[in-house]
């Protein structure tokens, strides 16, 4: 038992090891959230407090992980990265005018490195060649767009 007493960071250490090993099956972010409050305790231990100040320590930190850090956490490694897949991912962007776009006609603009068909929304009037276009949506094959200088803030 004296051992023990004298050696009380290293159980720390290792349980906390263990933990960490065990989240790394489980992926749920609780058990390295314990591994920490194992660590404060372990620091805790190497301070020379004693070992029931050691155990609340270790409560602490590893409700406070709990609380404070794994919500936010879990909703980051989780939410992953928006995939826009097809031509939705068009949209928002710009394109350079190529061939005349009327109210009734459609024309044609150069948008991601492609010639498009296009016509314009509403009554957006004449847009020339050489003109900047918003991409509003993309129908079939035909992209809905705006001039830059149309849009308000």
């Amino acid at each position: 038992m004296d051992w023990f007493r004298q050696h009380l960071w290293e159980a720390w250490l290792g349980v906390a090891i263990l933990l960490g090993v065990a989240e790394m099956f489980s992926l749920d972010l609780i058990l390295i959230m314990l591994a920490v409050g194992a660590g404060v305790g372990m620091v805790a231990a190497m301070l020379g407090l004693a070992f029931p100040l050691q155990v609340v320590a270790a409560l602490v930190a590893s409700v406070a992980m709990l609380a404070a850090v794994r919500p936010s956490a879990v909703r980051r490694l989780r939410q992953g990265p928006s995939l826009e897949v097809g031509h939705g991912k068009l949209v928002g962007e710009h394109g350079l005018v190529t061939e005349t776009i009327s109210a009734h006609q459609a024309g044609r603009i150069k948008l991601a490195g492609e010639i498009w068909s296009a016509k314009a929304y509403g009554d957006a009037g004449l847009i020339a060649p050489g003109e900047t276009v918003v991409v509003l949506q993309i129908t079939g094959a035909t992209a809905v767009v705006l001039p830059v200088g149309s849009l308000e803030v």
